[in-house]
């Protein structure tokens, strides 16, 4: 009875934050970005997504499994080898268009499908050329981490398969030294995932969306797709969005500079009164994150930047949800990306 209500309460607080983020998402799809001036002549429109049509998620996740995977909560906050599985979802409609970012309703995971075989069997069930790989941040379960890659595949109309890199976070509020260190254990099984996608034959771009701490693996594969494959790999990738990166600047400045001719493909969504950001800086001694960064600073790294301080909200850490304008960015960057090879 105790784990039943347990059970009900984590629900319940699951749809309460949808609830936040997507009233969020209707309040402030008209708002106006610093440094954006080039979205305000777009009028709005609705896109349809593949998503919408064939609702599946493609998943590579290195949390370990629970009871082998085919009863909620599925994959756990404890670390495992690297599994594949499909998600099917329950969409919040059924017109075949998307309705995530005017408030429609609900995503919902009706079931999980664990795959066996290796990670270029799971590449090949993809029927589109193109591919959306979402690596999800600090504090989120592998339920919440889905239903977020969903509803952003849908907001910004993306037309092929959508996968989620999940990795073992505890989802606790004070587990943010755990989570980091299980993001980084990831970070093979990653790159076991971006190899996979360099020798699929026949597939076209990729685009990558990574948050907070999931922005961490999603650059170090990147620098050793990079080491390893040069400009092959900046070919092969699309869009990539770094919504909100948790990263030492430092650090980051570093690994850009590896990244070669992959750099120019890098788009960053910062707030300055990004709050989960700014408890994150003071734990690791007062370095500034990647996402807090002023915009002029990043640009002169030669990259694109977003910068949603103005967005509304207390925390200011899920622009790439919430914000209807930072989604019209992050779809022009896909589109821009998305010429075929």
């Amino acid at each position: 009875m105790i784990r039943t209500a347990l059970s009900q309460k984590r629900s319940a607080a699951l749809a309460s934050r949808r609830a936040v983020l997507r009233a969020l998402g209707a309040t402030t799809a008209a708002a106006a970005l610093t440094g954006c001036a080039s979205l305000a002549g777009e009028s709005t429109r609705f896109y349809s997504s593949r998503l919408a049509a064939n609702p599946t998620l493609l998943v590579a996740t290195t949390r370990k499994a629970v009871s082998g995977g085919r009863a909620k909560p599925w994959y756990g906050p404890d670390r495992g080898a690297l599994s594949l599985a499909r998600v099917r979802l329950t969409p919040p409609n059924t017109e075949g268009f998307s309705f995530a970012s005017i408030a429609g309703g609900e995503w919902a995971i009706e079931r999980v499908e664990p795959i066996r075989g290796q990670v270029g069997d799971l590449i090949a069930e993809a029927q589109e050329r193109s591919l959306l790989i979402y690596v999800h941040g600090f504090r989120n379960t592998f339920e919440g981490a889905a239903l977020d890659a969903a509803q952003l595949s849908d907001a910004v109309g993306f037309h092929g398969d959508t996968l989620i890199f999940s990795w073992p976070s505890k989802a606790g509020l004070f587990d943010y030294v755990s989570d980091r260190e299980s993001a980084m254990w990831s970070r093979d099984a990653f790159e076991r995932v971006l190899d996979a996608l360099m020798l699929s034959p026949g597939r076209g771009r990729v685009h990558l969306v990574a948050h907070s701490l999931g922005t961490m693996i999603t650059l170090e594969g990147l620098r050793q797709l990079y080491a390893r494959y040069g400009d092959t790999a900046a070919d092969r990738i699309g869009a990539v969005v770094f919504a909100s990166p948790d990263i030492d600047i430092d650090v980051f400045t570093s690994s850009i500079e590896r990244l070669g001719t992959l750099a120019r493909k890098v788009t960053i969504v910062t707030a300055t009164n990004d709050r989960a950001l700014a408890l994150s800086r003071r734990i690791a001694g007062g370095i500034t994150r990647v996402g807090a960064t002023e915009k002029a600073q990043l640009e002169r790294l030669g990259l694109n930047v977003i910068d949603a301080s103005d967005s509304w909200g207390i925390i200011n850490h899920d622009s790439f949800l919430t914000n209807g304008e930072v989604r019209k960015v992050i779809r022009r960057a896909i589109d821009n990306g998305s010429v075929n090879l």
